[in-house]
């Protein structure tokens, strides 16, 4: 049971669990999960952390068969630029290891941005909290859960 799962059940939410057999030589975790989960890439979101300028850090999340556009999540953000935070940085900050890091249940609290894409979908899959484990819930509890802006955030 990760911190993820267990925030989801806290919060009383419907959820689905997908397990699926990992690869370590994976070279995109997410794109992995969709192809093992037989699911479509724009439905499955990666989570991304971010440093701002103003050195504090905050979570992105975006369809794993697009790219985050820095410009879109600063704004979002209401930030003048961000970056792609040190990999040691946001597995310190979540909790979780890269690859598996989920939106859900992280250490800290941080400043959320979703892609507004996620809309389009009566649910979409994330990390569960573990690499080969995603957790299905309605975009709406995500961005609820999370205190998530909704945005387009992607190139």
């Amino acid at each position: 049971m990760t911190p993820a799962v267990l925030a989801a059940k806290k919060a009383g939410i419907d959820f689905n669990l997908h397990e699926y057999p990992h690869d370590a030589n994976a070279s995109s975790y997410g794109e992995e999960a969709a192809a093992l989960l037989n699911l479509n890439p724009s439905q499955v979101f990666k989570t991304l952390l971010l440093e701002s300028n103003e050195k504090k850090l905050a979570v992105a999340i975006l369809p794993v068969d697009k790219k985050l556009s820095l410009k879109a999540a600063a704004r979002a953000l209401d930030v003048k630029k961000t970056s792609m935070a040190n990999p040691s940085d946001a597995e310190k900050s979540t909790g979780y290891v890269l690859g598996g890091i989920s939106p859900l249940g992280q250490k800290k609290r941080l400043p959320f941005v979703i892609d507004c894409s996620a809309n389009d979908f009566a649910s979409i899959y994330v990390s569960a909290g573990r690499r080969g484990l995603e957790i299905e819930l309605s975009p709406t509890d995500l961005i609820t859960l999370c205190h998530a802006r909704v945005s387009r955030i992607t190139l």
